[in-house]
């Protein structure tokens, strides 16, 4: 329970005739019984486990001692609606496969599952005696004070707390205001052990971050899922671009081209001629258009003969210095290929340079690209350069891109995306 929450009901003026009290107490109350319980389980599991070990029996009960807070945590969790009205998530994650290996794999490598087993052991060798104390101070032995006219009618005389005998009735009555008195402050100890309790059980446990982490990740996960979808997106368009639309102009162009050889000069002939090189002008830019959705030669060859293509291509001479030593992810391969598209073309509108270079290569579990000039230098990369976007396409996949461009330059683009390169 968040310290705010507790303050807040401890203040109310109806707190004693509210059902905070009580709800506290059955709070600590169960929290002694489970405690108690978890005890006994967990150091039979692991005495037998050890002693089984050797006979390979032991292993499963040891491997269930290691994932016993997982249970623990699940009603402790539960637990915590007697005194905290704010939900309490599960930290762990969903396995990615069906199947009690995945189930296993996944839980032992979560720190949630070694947070919970910590609370199993803190519960059961701590928290639960705790717990024992403050119901019993709190609750069991102001009852016991309070009930003493009732006991002296029944036995005739009453031993308050097995600490005084009260045989008059002005005694037992006196004893009995002494009770609700303390009644009443136990029930505020009740309120501030519980509290405190369940503040400890919801950071060990339900942690109020698990739900934004689980989110982000979410979040992440679906930002590279929608890069791959509209990678994959791109590939099609280009297919179909190439192998529907261009082929058909190819065929037109083709047929003009014949028509053309075939027809007489006249007024014909020259419309032909016209309409023959309108449709090569079209053809060309379609080809421009679907090198720049997503060239061929990356999906065929990969990033390094791409950028390649790329450098004959510009318009500023380029030196290239890559070498990559397989196939690189595709989602990848395209944000780097469109990197140094992105850089070469602000090299040949805006540095005024003679020469550009491009360099890298895949280390240590990292491709890195360096794009560099020697134009004037002061470039931004939010100055319509169109670099912000792809800074953000190499962010989804981990990775960070820097531009360096002092006035008088040289100006240098980095890249670097963590991923894994295939043999």
């Amino acid at each position: 329970m968040h310290p705010r929450n507790v303050w807040r009901a401890l203040s109310r003026p109806g707190y004693l005739l509210s059902a905070w009290p009580w709800r506290s107490a059955a709070y600590l109350l169960t929290g002694a019984v489970t405690g108690a319980v978890v005890l006994v389980a967990v150091a039979v599991s692991a005495a037998a486990g050890g002693v089984l070990a050797l006979a390979l029996v032991g292993v499963p009960l040891l491997l269930g001692t290691a994932l016993a807070g997982i249970p623990v945590a699940a009603v402790e969790r539960l637990r915590l609606r007697l005194v905290d009205p704010e939900p309490a998530p599960d930290p762990h994650e969903p396995p990615r496969e069906p199947g009690l290996r995945s189930w296993l794999s996944t839980r032992l490598r979560e720190r949630a599952t070694w947070r919970e087993l910590g609370h199993a052991l803190l519960f059961a060798v701590l928290l639960w005696p705790v717990d024992a104390l403050v119901f019993t101070a709190g609750l069991l032995c102001p009852l016991s004070v309070t009930v003493t006219p009732l006991l002296l009618a029944v036995l005739g005389e009453a031993k308050v707390l097995k600490l005084w005998t009260v045989a008059t009735w002005p005694a037992a009555f006196g004893c009995a205001a002494l009770g609700l008195i303390l009644l009443a402050l136990g029930a505020y100890l009740l309120g501030v052990a519980a509290g405190a309790r369940a503040g400890l059980a919801r950071m060990l446990v339900a942690p109020r971050d698990a739900g934004l982490g689980a989110r982000v990740a979410e979040l992440a996960r679906s930002r590279v899922r929608l890069v791959d979808a509209f990678e994959a997106e791109r590939r099609r368009i280009e297919r179909d671009l190439h192998d529907g639309a261009q082929q058909r102009l190819v065929a037109l162009t083709m047929t003009l081209g014949l028509a053309r050889l075939d027809t007489p000069p006249g007024p014909l002939a020259d419309r032909l001629a016209q309409a023959h090189e309108e449709a090569g002008a079209v053809l060309a830019e379609l080809r421009e258009l679907i090198h720049g959705i997503h060239p061929k030669v990356l999906a065929d060859y990969g990033l390094e003969a791409a950028v390649a293509d790329a450098a004959d291509r510009s318009a500023v001479p380029v030196d290239l210095d890559l070498e990559l030593p397989g196939r690189l992810p595709q989602a990848v391969e395209a944000a780097a290929y469109f990197v140094v598209c992105e850089a070469l073309a602000n090299v040949a509108r805006h540095s005024g340079a003679s020469r550009a270079e491009v360099s890298g290569g895949h280390r240590d579990g990292r491709l890195l690209l360096r794009i560099r000039d020697d134009g004037r230098g002061g470039a931004r990369a939010g100055a319509g350069s169109g670099l912000t976007g792809l800074a953000d396409r190499v962010s989804v996949l981990d990775g960070r891109l820097s531009l360096s461009s002092p006035p008088g330059g040289p100006t240098l683009l980095r890249v670097e995306i963590p991923c894994e390169a295939a043999r």
